[in-house]
């Protein structure tokens, strides 16, 4: 593993650096699965998510125009709390880590994710993501931005039908 970064452009450093986040994230078992470009079939690699649309049916568009920017988070929601409305700008990939998250999309009805559900998470739909339960919800949240772009912005909750 290098001990300096100074040598890597912006792209290859800000990589890395969410490669290094991933696997403390994922743990150990991340690492040990790390494949090459063109992974081999193995016991033990289970596809997650594979999909060219949001789970509202939205086409997955990536933006163009600036310096792509990878950012991934970990969120832990307590019980009863709650992201408030708001879009994606920029595509992402959502993966629930520990819990139970509903997610409320309006007019586009209400999914419930749980502990290894993946799912490109609505872009252009507002939607609102509760911890209905009595213990913590964490995701991992992955969006595939660039620079200058906000990942998440606030919006009003969708009309009623």
């Amino acid at each position: 593993m290098p001990t300096s970064l100074n040598g890597l452009g912006p792209p290859a450093r800000h990589a890395f650096l969410v490669g290094l986040v991933l696997m403390e994230l994922l743990g150990p078992a991340a690492a040990q699965n790390a494949q090459p470009a063109q992974p081999q079939p193995a016991a033990g690699v289970r596809t997650i998510l594979s999909t060219g649309t949001t789970v509202t049916g939205e086409p997955i568009k990536y933006p163009s125009g600036a310096p792509a920017q990878l950012t991934a988070l970990k969120i832990t929601l307590q019980p009863g709390q709650q992201t408030g409305w708001h879009t994606h700008p920029v595509p992402i990939f959502g993966y629930i880590l520990d819990g139970e998250l509903t997610v409320e999309y309006g007019p586009k009805g209400r999914r419930v994710y749980r502990k290894g559900d993946g799912f490109a998470e609505a872009t252009n739909e507002a939607h609102n993501g509760r911890n209905l339960t009595d213990k913590p919800v964490t995701v991992l949240a992955v969006f595939a931005g660039m620079e200058g772009v906000k990942d998440s912005v606030p919006a009003p909750p969708p009309p009623r039908p």
